[in-house]
């Protein structure tokens, strides 16, 4: 290999015919050609010996404004050859180093790019998935359970109880202690019922989405939500106080007098006459009862049929009631009520009547009355009566207690009222109707408050049940 001290201009000139080599008698640097097509192909090489073995290694194009870079890259090359390294090695390390700090550099921004976006997608979530969203979705749950009363309960507790910054926190940040205020703010305003209540839905509503991604009978609506663990469920439930006031045969006779509004030309209103219907038929739940249709009552055996959705029922629960003459009665008037206001409207729309869909209690045919409207109703009379208060939910015990007096056995009474029936023998193997047996309860119970309200103890035509007449 012939030795020439390279310079730029050496460098540019020299262009042999065939494949070359020429070194440079200052450093390890050579330059190679070789014949290429259109002309003749460069380029510096390092040249040298490492343990007696040639190294070389291809530096790039040879130019002559490249000569001074690759000069000082064969002299570095040739200091680690004296330090007994090898330059290749030394490069592939510094190769594999730089592609890593590629890598890690590439990974890094990957890693800033997914926390951003991790980042956005949170931001989005507790702007999106707060304790105000899962109570919507919560009620909305309800509602398509026809669980309406309940979903409207707790849609009214929730709005008035649950402030603005706790309803705006991201459901599953939302803490115990918080939970814990809300519900001791409601109890130490003196609304100890109020307070358990409220604690009652929000910890189904935290169940209902812990439950959700593995419950299929659960809106997927809830998965989102990401809820773990239930706040509530370190929060003690709040007892329900037990309700004893019960009428005496002389409250419920005044009661019923206002219901009758004795001596007014106009008759009872509307609710009045749902109050008093719930009365004889045996103490009915009133939201049950206001939910009932025309086509619900059957003429010719005189049985109202009712739906019952209380309680972790997934569908409402059948309720007949065969009723005794007075009651069938008020719900004949009731029905008559509500085909002549349908076919009259009907006819002023002009179209054909709808009737099997009306509402027995509506007080314009369009929606159902409101429970509420009766509560309020019962509160009047209660005011009125001047004695100690009472609600509906106390006319139904006072209902019960009255039916147990007359004999009426336990399981007939819970029949009758529609109490939590339920178990494996009821779910599953008990189908007797129980419409003898609640026809004759109910004929009892007529006759007893036609003896209440004549102000007499027990009438004499009615027979315990159980008993034989003498």
């Amino acid at each position: 290999m012939p030795r020439e001290r390279l310079t730029e201009t050496r460098v540019e000139n020299w262009k042999p015919a065939k494949e070359a080599w020429l070194r440079d008698t200052d450093s390890h640097l050579a330059v190679r050609a070789r014949p290429a097509r259109g002309g003749i192909s460069k380029v510096f090489i390092f040249v040298s010996t490492l343990d007696y073995k040639d190294v070389r290694i291809t530096i790039g194009e040879a130019t002559g404004e490249g000569l001074y870079e690759a000069r000082e890259k064969a002299r570095e090359w040739q200091k680690l050859i004296d330090q007994g390294k090898d330059p290749r090695e030394v490069i592939r390390e510094q190769e594999a180093a730089e592609q890593a700090a590629i890598e890690a550099a590439r990974a890094a921004a990957e890693a800033e790019r997914a926390a951003a976006e991790a980042a956005k997608a949170e931001a989005e979530r507790q702007a999106r998935y707060t304790l105000r969203a899962l109570c919507d979705v919560y009620l909305s749950a309800l509602e398509r359970a026809r669980k309406g009363k309940s979903a409207n309960a707790a849609r009214s507790l929730f709005k008035c109880h649950i402030d603005p910054d706790t309803a705006n926190r991201p459901a599953r940040d939302v803490t115990a202690h918080e939970v814990a205020a809300l519900v001791r703010r409601v109890r130490e305003a003196g609304k100890e019922r109020a307070a358990g209540v409220l604690r009652s839905y929000l910890s189904a509503a935290y169940n209902a989405a812990k439950r959700a991604p593995f419950d299929s009978a659960l809106p997927a609506d809830l998965i989102p939500f990401g809820i773990e663990h239930n706040p509530v469920d370190a929060i003690p439930a709040i007892a329900v106080q037990k309700g004893d006031r019960r009428l005496s045969a002389g409250e419920l006779r005044a009661y019923i007098g206002h219901l009758l509004r004795i001596g007014q030309e106009s008759g009872p209103e509307l609710a009045d006459v749902a109050l008093l219907l719930a009365l004889y038929a045996g103490g009915q739940r009133m939201a049950q009862l206001l939910r009932a249709k025309v086509g619900d009552f059957d003429q010719d055996t005189a049985t109202l049929r009712l739906w019952d959705g209380k309680g972790k029922r997934t569908q409402p629960r059948e309720h007949l009631l065969p009723l005794a003459p007075h009651a069938a009665g008020m719900v004949e008037a009731l029905v008559e009520r509500a085909k002549d206001r349908e076919q009259a409207r009907a006819k002023q729309e002009g179209r054909a009547p709808e009737l099997a869909g009306l509402w027995l209690f509506s007080a314009h045919g369009r929606v159902a009355m409101n429970p509420e409207t009766v509560s309020t109703r019962a509160g009047e009379i209660s005011t009125s009566m001047g004695s100690e208060p009472f609600s509906v939910r106390d006319i139904r015990r006072t209902v019960e207690t009255m039916l147990a007096g007359l004999g009426i056995s336990k399981d007939i009474r819970a029949q009758l009222l529609s109490h939590g029936i339920s178990g494996v023998q009821a779910a599953h193997y008990d189908r007797h109707s129980y419409i003898d047996e609640k026809h004759a309860a109910l004929v009892a119970w007529e006759a007893r408050l036609a003896a209440i309200r004549k102000a007499e103890r027990t009438p004499s035509n009615v027979v315990r049940l159980g008993q034989r007449a003498a």
